[in-house]
């Protein structure tokens, strides 16, 4: 978990846990100022968690987002991706990303950034030639 999410969490759980006590949004945001000095949240902040909590909605954690999924490139799929090439150097890269079943755009990353490659005259090389 990063320094951020971490702090964001703490934040959140204290807020939830003054504004149990019954505190208000201007009181709880003082406390926070002068526990945390520059690393306190906002008032419009406190106000915005505090008027959520008010609605029900005890979380404290970042709810899972819909759109594009991360991605993450594994030595494996660099390798699928390697030997499909090496097998056939005319492949294009939409091929390839139907039979590895991930995006277009991102089988051209791994290419270009982990493969160092590029198409010349239809073909995928190395970027810089050499004797291997």
């Amino acid at each position: 978990m990063s320094s951020n999410a971490h702090d964001f969490n703490i934040q959140t759980r204290a807020v939830k846990f003054f504004f149990l006590q019954g505190k208000a949004p201007k009181e709880i945001h003082t406390i926070l100022k002068e526990t945390l000095g520059e690393h306190a949240p906002s008032y419009a902040t406190v106000k915005n968690w505090v008027a959520q909590f008010k609605r029900g909605d005890f979380t404290t954690s970042d709810v899972p987002r819909p759109g594009r999924p991360k991605t993450v490139t594994t030595p494996e799929i660099i390798d699928q991706i390697h030997k499909l090439i090496l097998e056939d150097p005319w492949i294009l890269a939409k091929s390839i990303a139907q039979q590895l079943g991930i995006s277009c755009e991102w089988v051209g990353s791994t290419i270009h950034e982990d493969l160092d490659m590029r198409k010349l005259s239809m073909m995928w090389v190395p970027k810089y030639l050499n004797a291997d």
